[in-house]
């Protein structure tokens, strides 16, 4: 059985057949399913999913995108949705500097704030980073403080930063891109990461892995991206699902 450590099943993309996606996962070989928040507004659509199917764990944040639309008051609002049994995290947060879609400064000071809160919660974080590498680094190492813990969602740093991560205790997740014929640097990480401190995701509607792009994303599609990861490493598929899906477990304390 695999996890998909990371898909937006709130989004609108699934409104037609969500119910029968996630009825299905377990005869699609899905164990379970993070839903990551992006907003306030998806945050509740998680917590909700998560309260309504066994399968599904939610976490609860506001993505770079939308940094800008918070304030104190996001951060009361995210503290009364983590306090469901079935929150598992505070994500999806972090720094996007491609799109900018919200100032750099702001970006900065929300991340530390939902870092802040997920340390004052015990709960570990999912990170979005994107050509923020820097930036991103210098906040972990400064908020790291042996109460920290979480995951690079979706990584596509290379294999030097990975290990900088690693050293941090964070996770590396790996997605659909890491199929891509022109991924070397996603491969290279696959390729030497410790398989104790690595997760798979689909990310779910988007970055569909081989040979599924160009289609919406969904959770079964983490078979792809594990058997990739098999591949590149040379060992057994069940391998990497029995260990992937330990570290999901322990990361977020799923019993």
């Amino acid at each position: 059985m695999l996890i998909d450590s990371h898909a937006h099943l709130d989004d609108e993309r699934f409104d037609k057949d969500r119910d029968e996606i996630i009825k299905d996962l377990t005869n699609q070989g899905i164990e379970l399913v993070i839903n990551p928040g992006a907003d306030v507004a998806s945050s509740v659509k998680a917590v909700s999913l998560a309260k309504k199917y066994n399968n599904i764990y939610a976490a609860v944040g506001v993505h770079p995108h939308d940094a800008k639309t918070m304030d104190d008051t996001t951060i009361q609002l995210l503290s009364s949705l983590a306090n469901n049994e079935k929150v598992v995290a505070i994500g999806e947060i972090g720094l996007d500097y491609h799109y900018d879609n919200s100032p750099r400064d702001i970006q900065r000071k929300w991340f530390v704030e939902q870092i802040r809160l997920a340390k004052k919660l015990q709960l570990p974080i999912i990170i979005h980073e994107r050509e923020a590498s820097q930036d991103m680094y210098n906040i972990l190492k400064n908020e790291a403080d042996g109460n920290l813990r979480g995951v690079l969602h979706c990584y596509s740093g290379s294999l030097e930063m990975a290990r900088e991560y690693l050293k941090m205790g964070f996770y590396i997740s790996l997605a659909g891109p890491v199929t891509f014929k022109n991924s070397r640097v996603s491969k290279e990480v696959a390729k030497n990461i410790p398989l104790d401190r690595m997760l798979i995701e689909t990310d779910s509607p988007y970055l569909s892995p081989e040979p599924k792009r160009g289609k919406r994303n969904e959770p079964l599609n983490v078979r792809y991206v594990a058997a990739m990861i098999a591949e590149l490493r040379g060992i057994p598929f069940d391998e990497i699902a029995t260990s992937t899906s330990k570290n999901v477990k322990k990361l977020f304390s799923i019993k």
